[in-house]
């Protein structure tokens, strides 16, 4: 059975980066913070804005140009805070998470529909190979880059090779399915 790999590896793989999930919301901690922080600073400086700047709200007392620039500074800091925070996050989500979770399901789905397919053993062999191949240089690498800060990784990310690999391995997984697809399970 030439697709029980990428069923077993689609499992696997995909455990491994839907893990990443509770990592991300352990990064929340850090977001909740910095935008609580913003909500302050942002807050003061709103109500330095409604007072038309005339007088610190908080002292009543003239308010200078030196005050004014701290507390935009304060501001400026603070959402630069929040939106470091959020890329963390979006790193992440954007990259080895979502693409891992698609690319493991993809193995799963070849790996099943292999079983049902009438075509070269070669052929069943290279397509379910490139899957394989492909989502460890995709996402596996993207995982590597992106959770454990691995920047050789980006060299080989930069190359498409993993991407290619899956699409081909589509698009021959289509032409085979159009031409020798059974729809009962076939031996191999």
């Amino acid at each position: 059975m030439v697709g029980k790999k990428n069923i077993v590896f689609g499992f696997l793989f995909l455990a491994s980066t839907a893990a990443l999930g509770p990592l991300m919301v352990l990064k929340y901690d850090d977001w909740g913070v910095a935008n609580t922080e913003k909500q302050r600073v942002v807050g003061k400086l709103q109500a330095l804005k409604a007072g038309d700047y005339e007088e610190d709200f908080e002292t009543l007392e003239d308010l200078s140009a030196k005050q004014l620039a701290i507390a935009n500074a304060e501001a400026i800091i603070s959402m630069n805070k929040v939106s470091a925070n959020e890329f963390g996050i979006d790193f992440i989500k954007g990259g080895p998470h979502a693409h891992g979770n698609l690319e493991a399901l993809l193995n799963i789905v070849v790996g099943v529909v292999l079983c049902f397919i009438a075509a070269p053993l070669m052929l069943k062999q290279a397509v379910s190979w490139m899957l394989i191949i492909g989502t460890l240089m995709h996402s596996g690498l993207l995982y590597l880059e992106r959770v454990f800060m691995q920047e050789w990784a980006s060299v080989w990310l930069n190359t498409a090779i993993g991407p290619a690999l899956i699409l081909l391995g589509l698009v021959l997984m289509g032409a085979m399915a159009f031409k020798g697809f059974k729809g009962e399970r076939v031996q191999d």
